[in-house]
């Protein structure tokens, strides 16, 4: 079991961009009893308030899940959030197999959970988790679209996807099917800013802006606020859902 105390705060927020009509992000984060903390990104999809329905059960179900769990090792963190995903996937499916309305929905989702000196990251879909240690702003996760997988299987370069129409489409996301596979991988946590969000931040703001953004005075609050507004800026093509964490500093 770590022995560093978790200390830190966090700020989250969701916001329609300009050119969505309904937003289908959801963002939140929370502590358990024992000063573990997690934090979620969902960006649900199948339109006409399905994807806001998938995204929004998703985010409740873990959130709930986490409040209740017991004090855990990261390994059985990891197992734990397997677990709880494949929960929320079955919650969702089976509304959207008993309800025609409903029907074809889902959502991603990125999950982390600190555990002191340890985080564990989940990724479903393509949205994303980020650490930043004051200088670096490092990707946590792969993004599970089409366009990522040629690149990775060397079928494309990335300049190539960049100009496909299939760059964006997604290889998973909960709900969709009856089961789901997700990747889960724990690192070890030295007390980095960690934000998570959805597509609709890091396709209207580069990496450099986002990091430049991070590396500001402003409270989390301030931070997610900002970030929203650049990506607004710069033609806010989707909704943007974000959560950042910031550890307190340790003697």
């Amino acid at each position: 079991m770590s022995k560093l105390e978790l200390k830190g705060v966090y700020a989250y927020k969701t916001d329609v961009g300009k050119i969505r009509i309904s937003n289908e992000d959801q963002a939140s984060a929370s502590f358990s009893p024992y000063k573990e903390a997690l934090l979620v990104v969902c960006d649900g999809m199948g339109g006409a308030n399905k994807g806001d329905y998938a995204s929004k059960t998703a985010i409740d179900s873990l959130m709930d899940d986490f409040r209740s769990k017991r004090k855990m090792l990261p390994f059985l963190a990891k197992r734990w959030l397997s677990r709880a995903l494949r929960k929320a996937n079955s919650i969702i499916y089976s509304e959207s197999e008993s309800n025609p309305s409903y029907a074809g929905m889902g959502t991603t989702t990125v999950a982390v959970m600190l555990l002191g000196d340890k985080m564990v990251v989940a990724n479903v879909g393509d949205s994303r988790a980020y650490a930043y240690d004051g200088f670096n702003l490092r990707r946590l996760t792969e993004d599970q679209t089409v366009g990522d997988y040629l690149v990775r299987v060397n079928k494309m370069s990335e300049k190539e996807v960049a100009s496909s129409p299939e760059r964006h489409v997604l290889t998973n996301a909960l709900g969709v099917y009856p089961s789901c596979a997700s990747d889960i991988r724990i690192y070890p946590y030295f007390g980095e800013t960690i934000l998570l969000c959805s597509d609709g931040l890091y396709n209207n703001l580069s990496e450099a802006s986002i990091r430049a953004t991070l590396s500001t005075d402003e409270r989390p609050d301030e931070k997610v606020a900002s970030l929203i507004a650049e990506a607004n800026s710069n033609g806010g093509s989707d909704n943007i859902g974000i959560v950042l964490w910031e550890a307190s500093k340790r003697d």
